[in-house]
């Protein structure tokens, strides 16, 4: 096995920060707040010549009460796992009562400690070693773990005094990572020390305990699996604690991560709005589920029933998951669990072959032909596998993309149905050829004449001047121009004749049309008489 190396401290010392520095990662939560860690968090160590397994753990206390005697708890069992300890302290702060408390626990345990000065940045350490130097732990290691300071130098001195490691280092390839959700305090700590049987992570009563995911390694038949404990997830308006909301963005990140997701639903508060949302994120996101009712012990049978109604009525959009009624507490249901779990990682990472996609599209739409779009025919012609977790299909046709929501809905539960789909969403793609006409709007043809092509503008055309020859006839000159229409027909003399014709006549002003002959001065216009009609007969 790797060797593992322990960080304990105090609280506030920079346990969490070293631990993602050695890690390279984020995995833990990071804040200038005492008591913000919990839970041992495991990591793979980046930082030194040799791979090893580095634990972070909560501060520990002189005054152990509620939570801080649980997080003391399992800081401890870090100590007794690990090969070497890292003792931790703050070199601005100097030596505490909690600093000598922590180390007479590391002197008992009998394990090999080194003294690490977190904070040294921009201090000398001559100036500061002298009170660390009193603790008889040997040359002390000055480091900075907001700025990694030293910290490469101090990794090369530790894994030289770490046993050999016996397994070659790495994850599990093949290891299902699988986040357990829900609303805070319905259990989800409990269900994972259930699982794993042991006293893994912190559980208590009071609402918000767990506030950093934590991940588990273990093996159950030969199958590895990945736990991922998270924070539990309240509405967004009760959200006020910059700590909270970090800890539900981690249990995105958790969510994002695992491959099958394990929903709690507390039985004795029935399905919330909240439970509903949290279901919905998990869809968006692509996760099988496995839907897990807690508490169900407890329960009368009138209680049980009303919470049955509440599933079919609230989660009608989740037919296509198992659920399973549990108590975390005393185990009743929970070995179900993992053959829901191995069945939705199945469906979730399917290989689905192009023929058979294409057999399936073919028989669902001999079945229920598409509707028109616009007074048209949508032509689906084949399918095929875009990707797992979540399965896709990816349809290709005419007009594919314009399928109502209720005849994907269709294909999209054919497909489960026929594939044999269990506790995975399916994804379904649509992509239309794109139609060359009618892309968008043209842009107006522009005619290209020889001048434009040399840069040049273009000559000006000279009007066409009548002139009377001897013999009385109009002759029409033109001067050099392009070939266009207007300057062709004025090479042929009837249209001089019309030209000269026309220019003759007097024109209108405002239409252009020729003026009509108005009678000369002096001369009346004719009227036109009518027939004089007998006037009416008037009521007196």
């Amino acid at each position: 096995m790797l060797p593992v190396i322990a960080l304990l401290g105090r609280p506030n010392v920079g346990k969490s920060t070293l631990f993602n520095f050695l890690t390279r990662s984020r995995d833990a939560l990071v804040a200038n707040f005492p008591g913000l860690t919990r839970d041992r968090q495991f990591g793979w160590g980046k930082v030194g010549p040799r791979p090893y397994l580095v634990v972070d753990t909560g501060g520990i206390t002189d005054h152990q009460e509620g939570l801080d005697a649980l997080t003391a708890r399992q800081s401890l069992k870090a100590l007794e796992e690990a090969d070497r300890v890292l003792f931790m302290v703050d070199g601005r702060g100097g030596l505490t009562a909690n600093d000598l408390f922590l180390l007479n626990l590391i002197r008992r345990s009998g394990k090999p400690a080194h003294l690490v000065v977190n904070k040294t940045e921009g201090l000398l350490p001559g100036m500061m070693g002298s009170d660390f130097y009193a603790l008889g732990l040997g040359e002390p290691f000055f480091i900075s773990a907001t700025h990694g300071d030293r910290i490469s130098g101090m990794m090369a001195a530790v894994c030289d005094l770490l046993p050999p490691d016996d397994e070659p280092s790495g994850q599990v390839a093949s290891s299902i990572h699988v986040a357990i959700v829900g609303r805070p305090n319905v259990g989800k700590s409990t269900l994972v020390n259930r699982i794993l049987g042991e006293e893994r992570v912190v559980v208590s009563d009071q609402p918000g305990t767990t506030r950093d995911a934590v991940s588990i390694p273990f093996e159950r038949d030969g199958q590895a699996y990945t736990l991922i404990d998270t924070a539990g997830v309240r509405r967004r308006a009760r959200v006020k604690e910059t700590i909270e909301k970090f800890s539900v963005i981690k249990t995105l990140q958790a969510i994002d991560a695992a491959q099958v997701v394990v929903i709690l639903v507390d039985a004795q508060e029935g399905i919330s709005d909240q439970d509903a949302s949290i279901i919905g994120t998990v869809i968006e996101h692509g996760r099988a589920i496995v839907l897990a009712i807690n508490k169900w012990d407890g329960l009368d049978p009138d209680q049980r029933t009303r919470v049955k109604d509440q599933l079919e009525f609230k989660l009608p959009f989740l037919d296509f998951a198992r659920g399973h009624f549990i108590s975390a507490l005393h185990g009743t249901g929970v070995g179900d669990l993992y053959a829901s779990i191995k069945t939705a990682y199945a469906s979730a990472t399917l290989q689905m072959p192009t023929p058979l996609l294409t057999r399936l599209l073919e028989q669902a739409v001999a079945a229920y032909p598409p509707p028109l779009a616009q007074g048209r025919r949508i032509k689906l012609r084949y399918a095929h596998q875009g990707g797992k977790c979540p399965p896709t299909v990816v349809i290709h046709g005419a007009q594919a993309t314009r399928l109502p929501d209720a005849y994907r809905r269709y294909l999209t539960r054919s497909f489960q149905k026929a594939l044999g789909m269990e506790g995975t969403p399916l994804r379904l793609e649509l992509r239309s050829p794109e139609n060359p006409y009618v892309t968008g709007p043209t842009e107006p043809r522009v005619k290209v004449t020889k001048s434009d092509e040399l840069g040049e503008e273009a000559p000006k055309v000279k009007k066409a001047v009548a002139k009377k020859p001897a013999d009385g006839k109009p002759v029409v000159k033109r001067a050099a121009s392009p070939n266009t229409k207007s300057t062709r027909k004025a090479t042929y003399q009837p249209a001089a004749r019309r030209v000269a014709k026309a220019a003759a006549k007097p024109v209108r002003k405002a239409t252009g049309k020729p003026a009509t002959k108005r009678p000369a001065k002096g001369t009346t216009k004719p009227v036109r008489k009518t027939a004089s009609k007998p006037p009416r007969n008037r009521r007196s």
